[in-house]
């Protein structure tokens, strides 16, 4: 019976560890590095700094992220042809900013509209088995910091 209590005293303990570092798994998180700062997706949305949402909705968007063809007309490009990330390759000497995604926007978040075609803020080109188009768009939003309100004559 004491072994009963011991286990059941040592498992929620487990549990709030988990929760408290944020690491459900030991797979890495899509994550960029802005001028000496690492900008990763959140595991967890309470744990982020910045949030992001989309929406299919142009005049929704505060920020316009177009789905280059080619990295060369790109102002973000993500390649990388390996089934893993590398360990450490978003490595700084500072804690990352953590990025979530959204499932309802909010007034004070950037609202991301993805489009094949422009105009755009942002072009972005992604070859990647670690890093979605909408990863992708978040990273380089969030890592922005501020968002604007597209002009309805720009759309």
């Amino acid at each position: 019976m004491l072994r009963f209590n011991i286990l059941a005293s040592v498992v929620p303990l487990a549990v709030a560890a988990v929760f408290a570092r944020g690491e459900f798994s030991s797979g890495s998180r899509p994550c960029i590095e802005v001028a000496g700062t690492t900008v990763q997706i959140a595991t967890l949305s309470w744990q982020a700094q910045r949030h992001v949402s989309f929406t299919s909705d142009p005049s929704r968007a505060t920020v316009r992220v177009q789905i280059s063809d080619s990295a060369a007309a790109a102002d973000f490009t993500v390649i990388d042809d390996v089934d893993s990330a590398e360990a450490g390759a978003c490595a700084a000497g500072t804690a990352a900013e953590l990025v979530a995604i959204s499932t309802g926007p909010q007034a004070s978040e950037p609202v991301i509209y993805l489009s094949a075609h422009g105009p755009a803020d942002y072009r972005i080109f992604v070859q990647s088995k670690s890093f979605s188009v909408r990863d992708a768009a978040a990273l380089i939003v969030g890592a922005r910091g501020n968002h604007h309100r597209l002009e309805a004559a720009s759309l």
